[in-house]
This record gives structure tokens, sequence and C-alpha cells, in this order.
């Protein structure tokens, strides 16, 4: 079996199972950060750990990527896998996705000098893929993954965003 065809064969499985029992697609992620020292930030979610700090231009050490880069790739990530699991449940060959991801940002801003936002001022999103299907199947099965991807709706749409403080 060929990884495509692993691919479409584990998300009908998984499809099957949310069908007969929809509830089982529900779930909660939770990640975890701690800073004790400068702008270090030890996150875990899963099992898994991120280190993050700032460019010393702005206070950090620059040892590790910035919580930025970790989002920017995180999406990149999420519209490759998107589109691949989605050819690939369609029966759909793709070669290659190369994706780019640019922000742009007044950085004036994070730091409360500026009276822009702190949010990107602009996001863009370049898919190149590499296929023999005809480039319209193409397009339009990109167009389904993408409206079926959790982190490009997220960005692409407003969302409820609830903060609590708590003190330790």
């Amino acid at each position: 079996m060929n990884r495509d065809e692993k691919i479409r064969v584990s998300v009908e499985r998984i499809s099957d199972v949310f069908r007969k029992k929809p509830s089982s697609a529900f779930n909660t992620k939770r990640a975890t950060g701690r800073i004790e020292n400068g702008l270090v930030c030890e996150a875990r979610q899963d099992g898994h750990t991120a280190t993050m700090d700032m460019p010393e231009a702005i206070g950090g050490d620059g040892s590790a990527p910035s919580p930025g880069f970790h989002i920017r790739v995180g999406l990149v990530g999420c519209i490759a896998v998107g589109i691949k699991l989605t050819a690939a449940r369609e029966g759909l060959d793709i070669d290659a996705i190369d994706v780019d991801v640019e922000m742009d940002f007044d950085d004036a801003a994070m730091i409360g000098v500026s009276d822009n936002t702190a949010a990107p001022l602009e996001t863009r999103v370049t898919i190149k893929i590499e296929s023999r299907a005809a480039w319209e199947e193409v397009t339009a099965m990109v167009d389904r993954a993408l409206e079926r991807d959790p982190y490009f709706i997220a960005f692409r749409d407003a969302q409820p965003l609830k903060t609590k403080v708590l003190a330790a």
C-alpha cells in the first residue's frame, strides 16, 4: 500500500467512526507554557515540547524561534497536510505541495508605541502544487481542503476568544 492509499484508508476509517458516533469528533486540545527567567517560554502539549524566545533586539536571547515562527510554520503545515489529506481521500495524485506564508506587521504596535494593531496587517498564503491531474480538479480540491482547514479558517475568520487571568 503506497502512502496516499494509507492516508485515504485512514481518513475513510476515521470518517466512518465520526459518522457512526458524531460525538467522538469533538475534542479539546490544551497546550501549556511557562516563562520563569527572561523571555524563554517552554510550552507543552501531548507529550511534545517547544521552546520559544524573542530576538535580542526586544530583550530576548534569540536562543529559540519566536512564538510567531511556530504560528507561521504551523499554518504552513496545516495547509499542506490538509491539502494532501484531501487529495489522497479524493484519489487525486499530488507529487508535491509547497506552502508559503507571509505576514506583515507593525512591530511598534506590539510594544505599544504605534496606533496600529499588533495583529498581522496582512497575511498572504501562496500554494504551489505539482500534479499531473487536470488543473481545474486540483484547484477545486484545494478550495475544498481550505474550507476544512481549522487553522486557515482561524486566521481567515474572527472567532470567540475567552481570556481568564488567575493569581498563582
